[in-house]
């Protein structure tokens, strides 16, 4: 009874992400909009308020096309796997409501996230085209990269709160919130997010001036739409999960919605208002910056559990 009351429960929660997905769209166009003083999507329902639907069955009712050299099963479901981690990966998030929680949620995350690199690589594999294949490389050794300095991240605070479970995460920031004691991870954390989620201005596995659309130039209808959802749920995921990281809110509050709103924003911001980097700067970025910091904040951390420790006992 327990198992399927939490299988609705996630179901339930699916829906809401999609929902969230549809309307973060919607937000990003009419925040765009007014960056770049112009009116956004303002025509399909009250003020366009029906706009992410209308574009949703646009997309999945035309003709889906195909390139005949692809490798057609894995061009395929590639778009199906990467919506499905974007999805999978909800369940960390400490809900306190019925839901899953991981005891080892960290480690769920992070083989979430390196599972995330596959459906991108075989995405740009079997279109069997040179520009996407180039997009998918580019986009495979960017999330790479990054992902060593958001594990290293975690595992510093791993090392803090004595455990893998993100409730303990709430728990520790009762007094104090992660951010003010480590505002440069804070940074470095939210940047490599950008990074993760191929957005501005690191979206190189979608840079339209040299790549046409990067690894997803040979997709159209259904397929473009689950790879476009795909992204936008993770950027909510990120922006969920950065709130439990250094906010410290329990998903069971409003507080904690209005702090995911205002890091979504931030990622809308960054859209509107930053150019790309150059590709050599942004792996400069990741292993002669954001590295060593990583690695410096991580020794501290564990120094300063072993002085907690030797305090106390």
């Amino acid at each position: 009874m327990m198992v399927l009351i939490s299988i609705v429960n996630y179901v339930v929660l699916l829906v809401c992400v999609l929902v969230g997905v549809a309307f973060f769209t919607l937000l990003e166009r009419k925040g765009l909009s007014y960056i770049q003083i112009r009116k956004g999507p303002n025509k399909v329902g009250y003020m366009g308020l029906l706009q992410p639907f209308s574009d949703a069955v646009k997309l999945f009712i035309k003709e889906p096309t195909h390139s005949i050299v692809s490798n057609f099963l894995a061009y395929y479901l590639s778009p199906v796997f990467s919506l499905f981690i974007s999805l999978l990966m909800w369940v960390v998030i400490p809900y306190k409501i019925g839901l899953l929680s991981l005891n080892l949620g960290v480690l769920f995350f992070l083989c979430c996230l390196s599972f995330g690199v596959y459906s991108t690589m075989v995405a740009g594999w079997s279109s069997n085209c040179k520009y996407s294949l180039l997009g998918s490389l580019r986009a495979v050794a960017q999330t790479i990269s990054y992902e060593v300095s958001l594990a290293l991240i975690l595992l510093s605070f791993i090392i803090l709160v004595g455990g893998f479970n993100f409730e303990l995460f709430d728990k520790y920031q009762k007094d104090i919130w992660f951010v003010v004691i480590s505002l440069p991870l804070a940074l470095i954390w939210f940047s490599s997010c950008l990074a993760e989620t191929n957005r501005t201005p690191f979206d190189f596995s979608e840079g339209e001036s040299e790549l046409v659309s990067g690894f997803n130039t040979e997709y159209s209808s259904g397929g473009f739409a689950l790879i476009f959802m795909a992204e936008y749920a993770s950027i909510l995921f990120m922006s969920a999960l950065f709130v439990v990281v250094f906010l410290g809110s329990d998903p069971c509050e409003s507080l904690f919605y209005i702090k995911c709103g205002f890091i979504v924003f931030i990622f809308i911001w960054a859209r509107g208002t930053l150019p790309r980097f150059r590709y050599d700067k942004l792996m400069y970025l990741a292993w002669k910056s954001y590295l060593p910091v990583s690695i410096n904040f991580l020794m501290f951390f564990s120094g300063f559990k072993i002085f907690c420790f030797c305090i106390y006992n």
